[in-house]
């Protein structure tokens, strides 16, 4: 996962399912506990011990010391009622008076004594930041250890200066932070990340996709809810059909609108080809209208055409330029990489298809190349009228990474993704 701004949040949605809440470490250290009611105070906070034996470490029980040379405590988490704004609740001793002394075991990690403060690294060895805070989730009794925040909030909350909110989280998925055990933690102040700072920013949606099918239903919803709504319907569009229906189900009017907006009408097609019948209809409403056209075309398979298959997202440039004219058009442009896989050239204003450059071919030619001299002639089309069924036989026999669409004067229109079409497909066949 890669860091996300996210606050800490409680929610139950949708009716029914189970709550969840977003903590910071730094404001349950030094919150008191108490064994029954609030006046029957046993001690504070001075840590949280978790098991490194789950992807994502679960608490084991809370370390209260009460010094003058009195022994620690160790309640375990099963003792652990409810954790409330003022204190933690927890269940009295089952033999009465004090908690056992806290005893190590292997696998453990305390999260003050070991994690905070720690220097992250990535795995070139450079300093990332210190670790500021941690971001816990609660939910169904279980509290578990999601990321780490190097974030100089997360330092102003660790002093109790958590009002004085600055800047953006800067949330590392524990995921990609290599496990730390107690025995390492006494022998360095350093923690390692599995990726480097570069590729966790850049972290592809499929893998995300991929942490989140490995989580719980509720736990799924939770951390989805963390992600930005571009890089939520990325990872949505990527998910396996089960995962899919359970992001749905858990996602609010609002938000469901505002990630659906960032998907294509493809993706949006393909997703709702495996939800419920009833549900497709409330979905649809919540796109705007000529959106939801197209995607009533598509879903009726029949009249899945190219026009409303297809996308605007293309690079064309006209006959004259030369390589290097593109390549720095490209580097310019800003564009995602899926966008630019082949750059067509165009003979006019009508955008008359005469050619196709393949990206790869661009690079490795001379920059004062004009592209006529490395384009592709003919090039293979798809007609607007052209079904899903057509363009899904034109990708199996071509293997193209995307097709141009044009009319019948060859005037480009669009086009269209192997990913958009090939893709549903195959969730069609697994369902």
């Amino acid at each position: 996962m890669t860091p996300n701004s996210v606050s800490p949040a409680k929610g139950a949605e949708p009716s029914g399912a189970i709550p969840f809440e977003f903590l910071y470490f730094s404001e349950l250290v030094g919150r008191r506990v108490c064994a029954g009611k609030i006046r029957d105070k046993i001690g504070k906070l001075d840590d949280l011990v978790v098991s490194l034996s789950e992807q994502y470490p679960e608490a084991v029980g809370l370390y209260l010391e009460h010094g003058w040379g009195k022994p620690t405590e160790f309640v375990p988490w099963s003792r652990v009622k409810r954790i409330e704004d003022d204190a933690i609740f927890v269940e009295p001793a089952e033999a009465g008076g004090p908690y056992p002394p806290f005893v190590d075991q292997p696998g453990w990690m305390m999260l003050e004594r070991h994690l905070m403060g720690r220097t992250v690294l990535d795995t070139d060895g450079r300093r990332v930041e210190a670790v500021n805070d941690v971001h816990l989730l609660s939910s169904n009794k279980r509290l578990a250890l999601v990321h780490v925040d190097t974030s100089f909030n997360g330092f102003l909350r660790r002093w109790g200066l958590g009002r004085f909110h600055l800047l953006k989280e800067d949330l590392i998925s524990w995921k990609y932070v290599q496990p730390l055990s107690v025995e390492d933690a006494t022998v360095t102040d350093k923690v390692s990340l599995s990726i480097t700072r570069r590729q966790l920013k850049e972290l592809p949606s499929e893998d995300l996709a991929d942490a989140l099918e490995e989580l719980s239903g509720e736990e799924q919803v939770a951390l989805f809810s963390a992600l930005d709504s571009e890089k939520a319907a990325e990872t949505l569009s990527e998910a396996e059909p089960r995962a899919q229906r359970q992001l749905i189900a858990g996602m609010r009017q609002e938000r469901a609108r505002v990630v659906l907006s960032e998907m294509s009408v493809p993706q949006l097609a393909d997703l709702f080809t495996v939800l419920p019948h009833n549900q497709v209809q409330g979905l649809i409403g919540l796109v705007p209208a000529d959106q939801a056209a197209r995607l009533r075309a598509i879903l009726s398979e029949r009249e899945a055409s190219a026009r409303a298959l297809m996308s605007s997202d293309l690079m064309a440039v006209t006959r004259d330029r030369t390589v290097g004219d593109v390549l720095r058009e490209i580097r310019a442009s800003g564009r995602e990489p899926e966008a630019i896989s082949y750059v067509y050239v165009v003979a006019d204003e009508q955008r008359t298809l005469s050619g196709v450059l393949d990206l790869r071919d661009l690079v490795l030619a001379r920059d004062e190349a004009p592209v006529t001299e490395i384009m592709v002639a003919p090039v293979i089309t798809v007609e607007e009228e052209d079904l899903r069924e057509d363009i899904e036989a034109l990708f199996a026999k071509y293997h193209f990474r995307m097709l141009p669409v044009a009319d019948r004067k060859d005037h480009l229109l669009g086009v269209i993704r192997y990913n958009d079409v090939m893709r549903g497909s195959e969730t069609r066949a697994r369902i």
